[in-house]
């Protein structure tokens, strides 16, 4: 393919992917196939002579698209929203089409130093505490991660390697070994399970603290479990506070939390891969309050920001912290500028070796969408939610099952978690729309999420309409 049929070639599919996104309502929002559909309809093996174009995008709608769980239909309210724009969209090409791999700032400058802004435009629409920005002189920084298990991963590491090293210093005879296995870290009972994740890939205990009747991790609780531990000879180091959990988007009170951790000398990591977007509108902003206390703070601009999959905006108030944990240089990785103070080598901070120029991602999307744009985005999904909320609370079958704050409903209907079970099963064997289930503590609870970028207010009252008569044919097959 020369620069000739890539340009006929590329407007072809920008055609494709705008009818796709204009049409995906008319599609059915969950695929119909079974687990090893695809193997039959491929070729064993890569074709030794060139295929065209035409026959592969014409095999993308007849392989790819029937096992394609549609994200973005207006029809989908499962998991959380997986963002979608077209300026997110234009960037990525351009990202592909630079290619640069960005490990370091020589590796291509405007890579790195564009991320570094645009963590501080973000940081700023957050208001976040100035120790969380870079600046031209600032301790802290912001990164963007694969995913918000990453950066959990990230601050762990971080965390551990910190506290190994405070220990050493102050008794030189600990070997790390010795340490390790007395580390224990914290997270509330209703975090998600890549908290417990990162403590199997960083050797650590993880002790999930009970929350309270609102489904958050308060002081009380923290601090009994902390104070068991210590006289048990165990080192606390590490709490991971998650503000929007995903079984019902609670929040975790930082305000009690935070200081605690402050006062025990214990990273204090802030898990708001969903929820974090919505701080960017004042209303929501409250939710945050306590953020102060944090060492790190993580969301997902590519749940909720319209920025698409994968950019995760993680800050941290000490980047030595996070980079001296990792940092290593070989000799073909080194460039003039490493200790100019003025910018910064993105492989320290992460996982890979490796980096996407994504900061173009959200460079787009922030100058195309203004503040403001983004804001009315987030602030038309929480209405959306709560309609919902209002339709379930005038039918006496059902019942709320957390406070909604924002995007997402819990519901269920009143009676046994097998019947709830079957009422799930039935909406999503329909494939009208999709959901998915949490546990609040012994109750099988339904989770709708307001997720399409598209997704209207007639698209909300269908689907209950939908989930109405799908309970109604449930309750009379139950009385048969």
């Amino acid at each position: 393919m020369n620069s000739g049929e890539f340009r006929r070639r590329g407007k072809e599919m920008v055609d494709f992917v705008a009818d796709y996104l204009e049409g995906i309502e008319g599609r059915q929002v969950y695929p119909d196939v079974e687990p090893g559909y695809l193997r039959p309809l491929i070729p064993a093996s890569a074709p030794e002579e060139p295929d065209t174009f035409e026959d592969i995008l014409n095999d993308v709608e007849k392989i790819i698209m029937p096992g394609v769980t549609h994200w973005h239909s207006p029809y989908f309210f499962a998991y959380f929203p997986c963002a979608n724009s077209y300026p997110a969209l234009l960037a990525d090409i351009l990202c592909g089409a630079i290619g640069c791999i960005g490990f370091s700032w020589a590796a291509s400058p405007a890579c790195t130093e564009l991320e570094t802004v645009m963590m501080d435009w973000l940081g700023k629409m957050l208001k976040l505490p100035e120790a969380f920005l870079a600046g031209q002189v600032g301790e802290g920084g912001g990164v963007i991660q694969g995913s918000a298990s990453e950066a959990t991963l990230m601050a762990l590491l971080a965390a551990r390697t910190k506290v190994v090293r405070r220990l050493q210093a102050a008794s030189p005879g600990l070997t790390q070994g010795a340490i390790m296995e007395k580390l224990v870290a914290y997270s509330s009972d209703q975090a998600h399970s890549s908290v417990e994740r990162a403590g199997l890939i960083g050797g650590v205990k993880l002790k999930a603290i009970p929350s309270d009747g609102k489904f958050a991790m308060r002081a009380s609780a923290l601090q009994e479990v902390l104070e068991r531990d210590k006289a048990e000879g165990l080192i606390p180091f590490f709490v991971v506070a998650t503000l929007g959990t995903t079984s019902c988007c609670s929040f975790d009170n930082l305000l009690e939390v935070g200081p605690i951790c402050n006062k025990e000398d214990m990273w204090l990591h802030i898990d708001a891969a969903y929820a974090g977007s919505s701080f960017i509108c004042p209303e929501f902003r409250h939710l945050l309050n306590g953020v102060e206390f944090a060492d790190s703070f993580n969301f997902n601009p590519h749940k909720w920001l319209l920025v698409n999959f994968d950019c995760s905006a993680m800050w941290v108030k000490k980047r030595t912290d996070l980079i001296g944990a990792f940092k290593l240089d070989p000799v073909y990785l080194k460039h003039s500028h490493m200790d100019s103070g003025l910018i910064t080598d993105y492989r320290h901070w992460q996982l890979p070796l490796g980096r996407r120029f994504r900061s173009l991602k959200m460079w787009f999307v922030f100058r195309m969408y203004g503040v403001k744009g983004l804001q009315a985005y987030i602030r038309k999904h929480v209405r959306l939610a709560h309609e919902f909320e209002r339709l379930v609370r005038q039918d006496p079958r059902f019942e709320i099952c957390a406070e909604v704050t924002l995007g997402l409903v819990c519901f269920r209907l009143k009676g046994s978690n097998k019947l709830n079970e079957d009422l799930l099963e039935r909406i999503n064997s329909a494939k009208k729309i999709h959901l998915v289930p949490c546990h609040l503590r012994d109750k099988f609870v339904l989770r709708f999420a307001i997720c399409s970028r598209t997704v209207e207010l007639t698209h909300v009252q269908w689907s209950w309409e939908h989930i109405s008569q799908l309970t109604t044919d449930l309750l009379r097959a139950e009385r048969d």
